[in-house]
């Protein structure tokens, strides 16, 4: 397939192969030259036949698109996935051939559509969960890349790139399913026999002797980490498919970080380890030694007011959870858990002296089952959705959580969620209080607050 047009006296051939476009001007040779002209066009009908072939074979839909928002190419993947012939697509504008629904099954506006956001961009756009919808008005789950054709730095057409997925996500949803379903089942029985081990152990209920004792224990650790795996599977197949149990509601992180370090420094002192809770630049919680970490340093400081929406167990949850894994992979020297932010931004730090982590490894530690692949990690254990759980938690609370780390130094975790004023979290605490939590008013104040964007990744100071 081609596009031919005369520019400046010589002839402009585009041929799109594979999604990359390939542009060959011949120029008008003189009569002495015809040869030569003749060598190259002929050379020329070659590579078109190859790009016909290519674009003919492939499944993926091949799209091109000019100036005028008409389409000039339209490959028979192209067909095959939206239902349109290449005779009825080709010369109309393609948002009479392009119509996307969200996940909701709302109609998504034209700048919300990959090529206007290419367009505007002036770059490639990649959508993997864009839901076209076909000739027959089907919803068709697709994945898009969109790139500008320029010319002298002028977009001159769009050439896009688009896939069927749906057999994919189809096998996702049946996955997600059967793990869902796999892990709420096993939880009763593993909850049983976890609780009959208990009483096995319960000395006022039954007599062991002390080689069946240490058995029982053994066994009673296994099966309470079985019954953490299961809920860690369904915790994740929620957060994949949006039934996570959320309750936000505007909440003080100061308070709520300092009552959650109390109970984390024991977790610190099974191993020794000095813990300390910051606000600011305030040390709330003295890590002077194990013993005393918990201690308050200064309880009549005045200290600024962090406020942000999230679901209390949720966030707590998510601490822990880093709080937990800063104890595993440090084996000496202190945790620290922090407070600090902006007028636009909350941040949570939990900082550790541990074993740290290879820069290889930092941008795929958010991913599921992802573990690090090292020495003191195999001797740990851990299922690798900590993490995963972490980064969908919070955000559902339009924040972003990331890592910074040096090897045999330590790492860093923060999280950025949107800071709310006094004054509007003064008014969803007073009508939390009349009305319980409304979820839709919670979750929009969360989003329009921040001026600045949750997901900076530089630490912001009070």
């Amino acid at each position: 397939m081609q596009n031919l047009e005369l520019i400046g006296g010589g002839i402009v051939v585009a041929l799109v192969v594979g999604g990359i476009l390939w542009v060959v001007a011949l120029k008008r040779g003189k009569k002495k030259g015809s040869a030569t002209s003749n060598a190259l066009a002929s050379n020329l009908n070659i590579e078109k036949a190859k790009a016909d072939i290519i674009l003919n074979s492939i499944a993926d839909g091949v799209v091109v698109i000019d100036d005028q928002q008409m389409i000039r190419l339209f490959n028979p993947g192209a067909s095959s996935i939206t239902g349109f012939s290449r005779e009825e697509a080709e010369g109309l504008d393609w948002r009479a051939i392009f119509k996307f629904m969200d996940a909701k099954g709302e109609v998504v506006l034209e700048e919300n559509s990959p090529f206007r956001k290419a367009i505007t961009a002036g770059q490639t756009v990649h959508d993997d969960k864009a839901i076209l919808v076909s000739k027959s008005k089907n919803n068709v789950a697709t994945t898009f890349s969109v790139s500008p054709l320029k010319e002298a730095e002028k977009t001159t057409g769009l050439v896009g790139i688009f896939r069927d997925v749906s057999q994919e996500r189809a096998e996702e949803t049946q996955r997600a399913e059967f793990i869902s379903t796999a892990s709420h089942e096993m939880r009763t029985p593993v909850a049983a026999i976890e609780g009959y081990l208990s009483l096995a152990l319960n000395e006022r209920v039954a007599t062991v002797d002390t080689r069946a004792k240490e058995y029982l224990q053994k066994a009673h650790a296994s099966t309470q980490h079985l019954g953490q795996l299961f809920q860690d599977l369904l915790t994740s197949a929620k957060a994949e498919d949006g039934r996570l149990t959320n309750h936000p509601q505007a909440i003080e992180l100061g308070a709520f970080l300092e009552q959650l370090s109390e109970d984390l420094r024991f977790t610190a002192q099974k191993k020794n380890l000095f813990t300390e809770y910051i606000i600011g630049n305030n040390a709330v919680i003295d890590a002077s030694s194990p013993i005393q970490a918990g201690s308050t340093a200064h309880p009549a400081t005045v200290r600024p007011l962090y406020y942000a929406i999230a679901d209390p167990d949720r966030l707590r949850e998510v601490i822990t959870n880093l709080f937990d894994n800063a104890c595993k992979y440090t084996d000496q020297g202190k945790i620290t858990l922090g407070l600090t932010g902006n007028d636009s931004i909350a941040q949570i730090y939990i900082r550790d002296t541990g074993h740290g982590i290879p820069p290889e490894d930092i941008g795929h530690l958010f991913q599921k089952f992802y573990r690090v692949d090292n020495s003191a990690t195999r001797t740990i254990g851990g299922t690798g959705l900590g993490l995963f759980i972490c980064r969908k938690i919070i955000e559902l609370y339009q924040g972003r959580i990331w890592v910074e780390s040096q090897v045999d130094k330590g790492s860093t975790f923060y999280i950025n969620l949107p800071r709310l004023t006094s004054q509007r979290a003064e008014e969803l605490i007073a009508q939390e209080s009349g009305q319980g939590s409304p979820l839709a008013a919670t979750t929009t104040a969360a989003s329009a607050s921040s001026t600045t964007p949750a997901t900076a990744q530089t630490e912001v100071a009070a």
